[in-house]
């Protein structure tokens, strides 16, 4: 299973946790990723789009333990022809930038899903004709936890 993250999956574990919500987020996001480290069936896609988006953060330390995280990545998906058009059409449809660009890297990978914990995104993307799913960690996490 191919699973690209978006950055501000990467960002949550560092986020304010006293938040329920973002503490459980953070902990599905956490558990994802030690499950693509340990079993091979499950492989998280990194792209250009991410370096450079984290290339952008200020908080040094925060950007150290994101970049941490995203080793994880075994693939990285290179900004190409393709993704930028791709990209341009989801901007018409009221998709930002850094978000349009990661959801066409994620369909030019073939990913299986793509995990945000960005509301509106995964609202946006539902009317989007993507071969993946855009969901929250949590929901991800809990049907595959459960096989659902």
């Amino acid at each position: 299973m191919k699973i690209y993250l978006d950055s501000c999956c990467y960002n949550r574990p560092f986020d304010d946790q006293s938040q329920d919500i973002i503490a459980l987020e953070s902990n599905a996001i956490l558990s994802i990723i030690n499950k693509c480290d340990i079993d091979e069936n499950y492989e998280i896609l990194g792209s250009d789009i991410l370096d450079e988006e984290f290339s952008y953060m200020i908080d040094i330390v925060k950007k150290q333990k994101v970049l941490n995280l995203y080793k994880i990545a075994v693939l990285k998906i290179e900004l190409n022809d393709y993704i930028q058009r791709r990209a341009n059409e989801f901007s018409n449809l009221g998709i930002g930038a850094f978000d349009a660009l990661h959801l066409a890297s994620a369909e030019h990978a073939e990913a299986d899903i793509f995990l945000t914990t960005d509301k509106k995104l995964i609202s946006k993307s539902k009317q989007l004709n993507l071969n993946f799913r855009t969901v929250n960690p949590l929901i991800f996490i809990a049907e595959d936890l459960y096989e659902l």
